[in-house]
């Protein structure tokens, strides 16, 4: 089982560690609920070192990642970062990523379930003027998130965070450790994702615990998982994977058709976007129930769907969930049922995101 560099001091705050894919990962600390409301009332703290990061580099760097990914990657700017997905041929999703440009190359952010499957698609497509390297074995990331991060981080960085626009990022240096940051996140909150290498990201840590003090917690997987249930966030594995494409998935704003260059997936993906036959949408409970993967959905007396992912929304204290429905249920407001133990429930579909009030973009 791997550790991530902040695994002794998930130890000292007694969290309770679970595998998941292969790393050993604080799922909570306290309650998942009390964390939840940390990071839409004040901050926190996420370790999230168990993220791949892969530098792409070379002359031929910016056609290469036009080629291999669905979003258009010559509308980003240097010390931007951009949302997007790799496709196989036929538009199943490999992997959903952040693209970082640098002045002089792009880091790639993978999902740490793929990251091996990511790494041998690229070198797979990879031309003669391009190198890739895996560095996600000496980086470390911490995301902090919530309305009180940038006043946590004022007097922590060398740089102006206030400055710092939405999917923007800075080489900064952290209480004189070098870091990038970027405003980036998971949670709907305004929040920053800081990458360092494995021995500075332990001191960044102690550095926004003890600079935060009480307006910070420590936050674990669980409740990474509500907030972002709560805005839509896809979860690769749950929501969307090879079997799921980006145009059903809700994706079709990062998946640029119109682009000029070709690139994997894309002939596929044409055809789909003119006969899709399913969609994404958020479920939310009508009769008492907490929706969960599997779970099938019902349209009358007529299975129409499918859970994906689901919880008992903190914020909202009601059973939410993502789901496919075929295209003609995938209606706002349509009510269905969901099976549960040989019983069908009410509920209905909702607009997204479920949560509409946190501070993402203040």
């Amino acid at each position: 089982m791997k550790k991530t560099p902040l695994y002794e001091k998930h130890i000292e705050l007694n969290a309770k560690l679970v595998d998941f894919a292969g790393y050993m990962m604080p799922i909570q600390y306290d309650s998942i609920t009390k964390e939840h409301f940390a990071v839409r009332e004040s901050a926190g703290i996420f370790d999230v070192s168990h993220m791949g990061e892969i530098i792409i580099s070379g002359k031929g760097s910016q056609e290469f990642l036009e080629y291999i990914t669905v979003n258009d990657i010559t509308n980003l700017e240097p010390w931007q970062v951009q949302y997007s997905a790799m496709c196989f041929e036929d538009g199943g999703i490999v992997d959903d990523l952040l693209v970082y440009r640098y002045p002089d190359y792009f880091m790639l952010v993978v999902n740490c379930s793929n990251a091996t499957k990511d790494f041998d698609w690229l070198m797979a497509h990879k031309p003669k003027d391009v190198d890739i390297i895996d560095i996600s074995q000496k980086v470390g990331l911490i995301a902090l998130q919530g309305p009180k991060s940038r006043e946590i981080l004022n007097n922590l960085i060398d740089v102006e965070i206030n400055k710092l626009k939405y999917y923007q990022f800075e080489i900064a240096k952290f209480d004189n450790f070098p870091c990038t940051i970027s405003r980036t996140g998971y949670t709907g909150e305004l929040g920053y994702e800081i990458y360092a290498d494995n021995k500075n990201i332990v001191k960044i840590w102690d550095a926004i615990i003890t600079g935060g003090s009480d307006l910070i917690h420590p936050a674990g997987l669980g409740c990474r998982d509500t907030l972002r249930l709560e805005m839509k966030y896809a979860l690769y594995g749950n929501d969307i994977d090879e079997n799921t494409n980006p145009i059903e998935a809700g994706l079709g704003w990062i998946t640029k058709l119109s682009k000029k260059n070709n690139f994997v997936g894309k002939d596929a993906l044409e055809q789909i976007n003119n006969s899709l036959s399913r969609d994404l949408v958020c479920i939310k409970m009508v009769d008492r129930g907490i929706p969960r993967k599997g779970y099938e959905l019902f349209y009358n007396d007529t299975m129409i769907g499918k859970i994906t992912s689901g919880t008992q929304s903190p914020t909202l204290n009601v059973g939410i969930g993502l789901g496919y429905v075929q295209k003609d249920f995938s209606k706002i407001g349509i009510e269905l049922y969901m099976l549960v133990r040989g019983k069908k429930i009410k509920c209905k579909i909702v607009d997204s995101p479920f949560f509409r009030k946190g501070s993402l973009k203040n």
